[in-house]
């Protein structure tokens, strides 16, 4: 489902991630886990009692996370691990009730393959809650200098691409039931056009 619209990215967030307590598992618990965690800034939005596993490639975020943590009493912090969002095998198979993406699909090399393992670590039911940027529609301005000028934000962007439709990885991916937004962020022009929603394994 395609929806389009626009409004504040902090709104965004919080509608998106409003909605995490619905995927508790069996037992009512929530184990959450969040690729490409940064330092942390998402932990406001998560429920009360949830379990939280952060995944980076840079192990140097580990120490900046500690800040988010006490500043956010109401998770329960299990571990930080140190892997790309395509590798994951420290985390076993149905192993987690959700999968944060925000502002990561756009730099990992292989999207399809970092859907897989998301795919894999999932319980059945359990969901991947994603807001990323994306390519912008092709009759617009946008799109055109999205693409003049993707060498030169590769380059200053620590391989950031404006150019990705990833909503097309998530139709194409093996979850079964997909909600997506196309929304308008209050960002500079190259990284306005957002996808924001909810995939169910």
């Amino acid at each position: 489902m395609h929806v389009y619209g626009s409004e504040p990215l902090d709104l965004c967030e919080s509608t998106l991630f409003g909605e995490l307590l619905e995927s508790r598992g069996p037992e009512g618990t929530l184990r959450i886990l969040e690729i490409g965690c940064g330092t942390g800034a998402n932990f406001k939005y998560y429920p009360s009692g949830c379990k939280v596993i952060c995944t980076d490639p840079n192990p140097h975020f580990q120490r900046y996370l500690q800040e988010s943590i006490d500043a956010n009493d109401q998770i329960e912090f299990e571990k930080f691990v140190v892997s790309s969002a395509e590798n994951l095998k420290a985390v076993s198979d149905s192993a987690v009730d959700v999968v944060v993406s925000t502002l990561v699909l756009c730099s990992v090399n292989d999207t399809k393959r970092v859907l897989e393992e998301v795919h894999r670590i999932l319980r059945p039911g359990g969901a991947l809650y994603f807001l990323e940027h994306v390519v912008s529609d092709p009759s617009t301005w946008t799109y055109f200098l999205q693409h003049v000028l993707q060498p030169l934000w590769y380059f200053f962007g620590d391989g950031c691409e404006v150019t990705r439709a990833t909503w097309k990885d998530l139709e194409a991916s093996k979850f079964s039931d997909l909600k997506l937004r196309h929304i308008e962020a209050p960002l500079m022009f190259m990284i306005k056009p957002h996808i924001l929603g909810y995939a169910v394994k």
